[in-house]
């Protein structure tokens, strides 16, 4: 009787040593797009808050008038520059006065208050001089870093100086971020 105990004991350890397994897999595809969103970061979208350049005194007319920095975010998920223009040559008058002034863009200048992008500024823009804007896209910020919420903001300065006559001047300043 012995033996046979024995013998039963043996078997056992034998079946646990060669226990099977089985493995499956599954391959899982993601579809990842190029993205790229520009934003004002005051109004967190395309547009923002009318910039006022108010000119009341003399003073203003001789040296110009600034603006508070105007913030701007660009989340990409691939490196970016970001370009500047006016949507025309000139600003569009409301006023009294017929014909209608044809101040050029050129009268506004922008600088780069802050940068936080990764890229560099684009000569002939600086973050101590502001350089007049035109109608055509110049480049502002080159070889920025892909990320979320990548920040810059911008300063404006108008320099009408005294010609041009009472009434309000209008013009776009537009933005666009691509992608490298």
């Amino acid at each position: 009787m012995k033996q046979t105990i024995a013998l039963i004991g043996i078997i056992a350890c034998s079946i646990g040593a060669h226990a099977q397994s089985s493995n499956s897999s599954q391959t899982v595809t993601m579809g990842v797009s190029s993205t790229i969103e520009l934003a004002f970061t005051g109004s967190n979208n395309a547009a923002s808050a009318t910039v006022n350049l108010n000119f009341n005194t003399v003073n203003d007319y001789a040296n110009g008038v600034t603006s508070s920095n105007q913030e701007l975010k660009v989340t990409s998920n691939r490196n970016f520059t970001v370009a500047v223009k006016t949507s025309g040559t000139h600003f569009s008058y409301t006023g009294s006065t017929s014909p209608a002034p044809a101040m050029p863009v050129g009268i506004l200048g922008l600088m780069i208050a802050s940068n936080a992008t990764g890229g560099t500024i684009a000569s002939p823009f600086s973050a101590t001089a502001y350089n007049s804007l035109t109608s055509s896209n110049q480049m502002l910020l080159n070889t920025c870093t892909a990320g979320n919420s990548k920040l810059f903001a911008v300063k404006y300065k108008a320099t009408p100086e005294f010609a041009y006559p009472a009434g309000t001047y209008t013009v776009d300043v537009l933005f666009t971020a691509t992608q490298l």
